[in-house]
């Protein structure tokens, strides 16, 4: 009797596992056509392949374009779309040689963020073509350049990236380069190391409810801002192993910040353009960042699912209200420098199909449709 109780157990378990996986997949199915994430998936990706590269000023593919061409490429994984994957890489294909100029050089966080597309691209081809134009850009975020001013230095003989720059929307550049790093080599410095980086911003940066200001002296919880720090907390949990010792802090972060987005959900079943301003408007690119983070936190049992799948649906809906009929996501926040002004981010200008919003609906998508 004992013993046959002792072997039900792993079986109890599984069952009990793949009921919640059950009810997480009943919130995440059954949408109705103009939300149907593999439709949207599929027409966004299409229009990532109508539409011109977006460069950052001189210095190459902006970040991005980069961040939106990942997310078509996780995408068409997800679904098994290999003719997709052949024209995303046929797009990039052309930087080998005749666009080589718009490669960015790996001399700040938004330019070093593009490797992570190469390495994506090695672990689904092991054409090794891509992991030697990826892994540089991840190398050189821990090789001080000759260069290097105090603060860089300072950064780095602690054993951060010298491109340290305690800015929010660093803690997706930085850990989505290292993190494909790791897959594409499995050596575990990278992951590590990302990890590291990401607990000295949580330490400096994260407040008691949650949220981060856009910067330290602009006292304003900008959605974007916040964002880029759900979303590369989301992706450094989905990558770093059970036993790294900063896991566990890293979860307390990104659970804390979870728990307090929910409270300023709006009509739409989204966030403002400041987070916990309810006079603001509607702000989709940080919205759908929000909505990735959640999705991937049910779907991995970071969350509980009774709790924010129906929040992760509900956004999911509200941003597919958004898209226009080219395929665009409409209200998104232009590109913002901090300013201690409210006054300022209420006026930002407001744009339809930048890559800031088109990036995280394809995230979006592809997380829906993950099993």
């Amino acid at each position: 009797m004992k013993n046959r109780f002792i072997f039900s157990l792993p079986v109890i378990l599984l069952a009990f596992l793949f009921s919640i996986n059950l009810e997480a997949q009943n919130y995440f199915d059954n949408f109705p056509v103009k939300a149907d994430p593999k439709l949207v998936g599929n027409n966004l990706c299409k229009r990532l392949l109508e539409t011109k590269h977006q460069l950052y000023f001189d210095k190459g593919i902006h970040y991005a374009e980069v961040c939106t061409w990942y997310g078509a490429l996780r995408f068409a994984e997800q679904t098994g779309n290999k003719d997709m994957i052949k024209k995303l890489r046929a797009r990039f294909e052309l930087l080998f040689e005749i666009e080589k100029e718009l490669l960015p050089p790996p001399v700040h966080v938004d330019q070093n963020m593009f490797g992570c597309l190469p390495l994506r691209f090695y672990s689904i081809t092991k054409d090794k073509r891509y992991l030697d134009l990826g892994l540089p850009y991840a190398d050189s975020q821990w090789t001080l350049p000759k260069n290097a001013n105090e603060e860089e230095q300072k950064w780095n003989k602690k054993g951060y990236s010298w491109q340290t720059r305690l800015w929010i929307d660093d803690m997706y550049m930085i850990t989505i380069v290292q993190s494909e790093a790791y897959k594409a080599t499995g050596d575990v410095k990278y992951i590590n190391r990302a990890a590291k980086e990401m607990v000295l911003y949580l330490d400096e940066l994260q407040h008691d409810n949650g949220l981060f200001f856009h910067a330290p002296d602009v006292p304003y919880y900008w959605g974007r801002g916040d964002g880029w720090m759900a979303v590369g907390m989301t992706e450094l949990l989905a990558s770093l192993p059970d036993n790294d010792s900063n896991r566990a802090r890293i979860m307390k972060g990104y659970q804390l910040m979870m728990k307090n987005l929910k409270k300023y959900v709006n009509t739409d079943g989204l966030w403002n353009q400041l987070i916990d301003q309810p006079d603001f408007w509607t702000e989709t690119s940080g919205s759908a960042m929000f909505a990735y983070a959640m999705i991937i936190g049910v779907k991995n049992g970071w969350l509980n699912n009774e709790e924010y799948a129906p929040i992760a649906r509900r956004a999911w809906l509200g941003l597919c209200n958004y898209l226009d009929s080219n395929n665009d996501i409409t209200e998104v926040c232009v590109g913002t420098g901090k300013k201690n002004s409210k006054e300022y981010y209420l006026k930002r200008p407001r744009i339809a199909g930048d890559y800031h919003g088109q990036a995280p609906i394809l995230w979006c998508a592809y997380a829906l449709l993950e099993k």
